[in-house]
């Protein structure tokens, strides 16, 4: 086998599809506490998720049904939630930030469940997006770490 000649240093973007934009946005924006980098009309909207690596911001982008989809500019056909293989994504937080984001997500409304990770010591909160994604926030913390699970 050659030797691979690069190497994945981040995650660039994650981009999901949105039938509502500006519901989608207001999701990303309000309750997930995203920044708006720019919105491009009725077609895009960029949010900075982090630095991200060698001057390549982190971003979640949600592109409106008219935007093509792909580099050749197909007309996007949609998704069969049948077949795709998106489960869900995670956006990290810090420890400290678990408990507001519980408490958060109880004050507006938006339901959510809770997981633990002993195998790689995380805490994870899941809601779901207004178009029924699976969005994870992931804490570290040392002291559900157990590795012999």
């Amino acid at each position: 086998m050659t030797e691979r000649k690069f190497a994945v240093r981040a995650l660039g973007e994650i981009v999901l599809r949105a039938r509502d934009l500006d519901g989608m946005e207001a999701f990303y924006r309000d309750v997930i506490g995203l920044e708006v980098l720019r919105r491009f009309g009725s077609d895009a909207v960029f949010f900075r998720i982090g630095e991200g690596y060698g001057g390549h911001t982190t971003t979640l982008v949600l592109f409106g049904e008219n935007w093509p989809s792909n580099r050749e500019r197909h007309a996007w056909q949609g998704h069969d939630v049948r077949k795709t293989t998106l489960h869900h994504f995670a956006l990290t937080i810090a420890l400290d930030n678990y408990e507001g984001a519980l408490a958060d997500f109880e004050a507006r409304g938006v339901p959510c469940n809770v997981s633990t990770y002993p195998w790689v010591g995380w805490r994870s909160v899941h809601v779901q997006d207004p178009e029924g994604n699976c969005v994870e926030l992931v804490a570290y913390d040392a002291g559900v770490l157990d590795e012999s699970v």
